[in-house]
This record gives structure tokens, C-alpha cells and sequence, in this order.
């Protein structure tokens, strides 16, 4: 299976973001920001939503990070100034659509009303410009088909902060020396066996659960691990974070689902063709 990490899905196309021109979608989707969460990618997450235009915008889930915020209470302006633009997004006419995740499961008992002028709900619908219908869900609901030991988890949480720790470093490192950021968390997680067992094993069963209930696609988060992929008729989209890596999916308006790593750089991915799946390093242009 493929995903934005692995060799097969490498940046089709890059630009050094100096300033980026409107990004203009049918529609987009983005989880995982984290806010309260000392990792967010705030300052990305804002000139992100500064650039896009679109005319429904999906929050797949751990927007708001209750876990990290009950440990250390962080909220910085960029977090607050994070909030304050997905309601002028929403007040400006765009649909803001909601569905919380495992980190802000607490929003999930409002499913189904209206917080100001965002819409809340457990899961959506949601059909393509093309007529596929896809399953919007965050996927944390697929943990119990990942048989982690208590304490396998533990030492996993412990594994996790150590690599955003790295991450983080390293990435001021980066930008005192002039280079653009890079996800090195995700690098590491990537070459763990386990970790990439983990998410295949993720991929497989949320794809089952949408083919399950007659979808022709799912767009999921939860596992900060971007990806789009197809697997026996089925689409499955991913839309990764903005701890690590800062993606985000786009659809444009033909209904074709596009796949964006947004940070100092701006980098579209996309799924080779089938001929291509087996020389790693190949891509299309989105």
C-alpha cells in the first residue's frame, strides 16, 4: 500500500511559498490540527487558510486537542487567531462541516447542531463533483481492529513524544539555517515496521468499513499519515496533520481529490499509475 511517505508518493510539484496564489477547490479537508497542542503547525495552518478558496470546508476531526490540554495547558495566540479564521471563513459563506475526533470527543454529543456557524456531526456524506459518494469520518473507531497490548501503547505514546520532541528540534534547527521544514517525525515513523503495520492495517479495515456500507470512497485522519490510494475499486484518502507533516485534501472541480503538503514550501502529491507503482521516485503533476 502507498501513502505520502513511502517512495512511490513523492512531491509531483514544489514551490518555495513566496506568497502562494489562492488556492480555489470545490472542496477541502483538513484534520488534525491539535491546537492547545505545543506541536501544532499554527503559523502553517494560518497562511494555509489565508490562501484557500473554496466552497465547503470539511474539520475531520482533533481540531481542538483536550488530551494535551488537561497535561499543559498551552494556547497561544496563533491557535486563538486558528479558531477565529475558520469562523470568518464560515461567516464569509463557506460551509464549515465538523466532525470531532478521538482528541476532542466531547463536541461529538453536539452531532448534529450548529457551534455559531459550523456544523457539527459524528460522520458525513459527501458526493464528488464525478457522483462518488465518500464516507467523511475521522477513524479513530478502527482502533479496535489494531490489537495493541496496554502496554504497547504506552511505550508507543512514549515513542511518539519523543519523536515530535525530535521533530521539533530539528526543525528549528532548519530554520535558523535557512531550510525549509521537513517532517522528520515522519520519516522515522515511516521506516518502523510496526508503525507501518499499524497504518496498513488502519488503511485496510477503514476502506472494508466504507465498502461495507456502499461508498465508493472514505476520507479519514486520526493516523497523521497522508495518503490517497485506490484498492480494489475502492478510493481512500488520508488527510495527515498539522503536527507533522501540514496536508491537507483538495477537491477540484472536476472531482478529482488532490493531495497538498503546505508549509514553507507547497508540494502536491498524487497516486502514480498503475505501470508506475513499482519504480519508486515517479510521479505525476497534479
Amino acid at each position: 500500500m502507498t501513502d505520502a511517505s513511502s517512495p512511490a508518493l513523492q512531491p509531483a510539484k514544489a514551490a518555495v511559498r513566496a506568497p502562494s496564489p489562492l488556492i480555489n477547490s470545490r472542496t477541502i479537508w483538513i484534520s488534525d490540527l491539535h491546537l492547545g497542542n505545543r506541536d501544532c503547525q499554527a503559523q502553517y495552518l494560518l497562511r494555509f487558510l489565508d490562501d484557500i478558496q473554496c466552497e465547503t470546508l470539511y474539520l475531520v476531526g482533533d481540531v481542538i486537542d483536550f488530551w494535551a490540554l488537561k497535561k499543559r495547558f498551552c494556547w497561544p495566540a496563533e491557535h486563538y487567531q486558528v479558531m477565529l479564521k475558520l469562523y470568518e471563513l464560515a461567516g464569509k459563506g463557506v460551509r464549515v462541516i465538523y466532525v470531532p475526533g478521538n482528541h476532542d470527543e466531547p463536541m461529538r454529543r453536539f452531532d448534529g447542531d450548529l457551534f455559531g456557524p459550523i456544523e457539527i456531526a459524528k460522520e458525513h456524506e459527501y458526493r464528488s463533483a464525478d457522483g462518488r459518494r465518500w464516507l467523511i469520518m475521522h477513524g479513530d473507531a478502527m482502533d479496535a481492529y489494531i490489537n495493541l497490548t496496554w502496554i504497547t501503547r504506552v511505550c508507543g505514546d512514549m515513542a511518539y513524544g519523543l519523536l515530535l520532541f525530535i521533530n521539533r528540534w530539528s526543525n528549528r534547527l532548519r530554520r535558523w539555517g535557512g531550510r525549509p521544514y521537513f517532517s522528520l517525525a515522519g520519516l522515522i515513523k515511516s521506516n518502523i515496521k510496526g508503525a507501518r503495520d499499524a497504518i496498513d492495517t488502519y488503511q485496510t479495515e477503514v476502506m472494508e468499513e466504507a465498502r461495507r456500507r456502499g461508498y465508493d470512497g472514505v476520507i479519514c485522519g486520526h493516523i497523521h499519515a497522508a495518503a490517497l490510494l485506490e484498492q480494489d475499486g475502492m478510493h481512500y484518502a488520508n488527510t495527515g496533520d498539522w503536527i507533522e507533516s501540514c496536508t491537507a485534501l483538495m477537491e477540484d472541480y472536476q472531482g478529482e481529490i488532490h493531495l497538498l503538503h503546505y508549509s514553507d514550501q507547497v508540494q502536491w502529491h498524487t497516486v502514480p499509475a498503475p505501470e508506475e507503482e513499482e519504480r519508486p521516485g515517479t510521479a505525476q503533476a497534479a
